[in-house]
């Protein structure tokens, strides 16, 4: 599964992927983090191209601060244009935590394990917020 790394997160994921490697899980999930920069996406796209560049290209958004308000907000983007196999925009809620707390981090990728390991249950759902 494939991540798109919102571009305030990119420091974080080297460390959620790090705990995810050391912890084994790689050799049975494949776990990819991509940066906005990788995909030449520009990081003042507006959330419709955002959430729309992920799903196209069967793309978990990883975000912990897209807009809820307006027209392109990430909120409305999915209340219009999600449907039942579309995949889940995934919100940290803390993610200073992520860099501080060991514990919230941990709790973090085991959300993000669970999420890939059953991604169909999770289909069409929108956002999950973790941890």
């Amino acid at each position: 599964m494939i991540f798109l790394v919102d571009h305030n997160l990119e420091g974080h994921t080297l460390i959620l992927s790090g705990n995810i490697a050391n912890l084994g899980w790689l050799d049975m999930l494949p776990i990819r983090f991509i940066t906005f920069e990788e995909v030449s996406l520009s990081i003042t796209s507006d959330d419709r191209l955002v959430w729309r560049f992920a799903q196209t290209n069967q793309m978990i958004l990883l975000t912990a601060n897209r807009s809820m308000k307006g027209r392109n907000s990430l909120e409305q983007v999915m209340r219009e244009e999600n449907i039942s196999t579309s995949l889940p925009v995934v919100t940290i809620g803390n993610a200073d935590r992520i860099l501080t707390d060991p514990d919230y981090r941990n709790r973090c990728v085991d959300r993000l394990i669970e999420i890939v390991f059953d991604i169909d249950d999770y289909r069409g759902s929108r956002r999950i917020f973790i941890p």
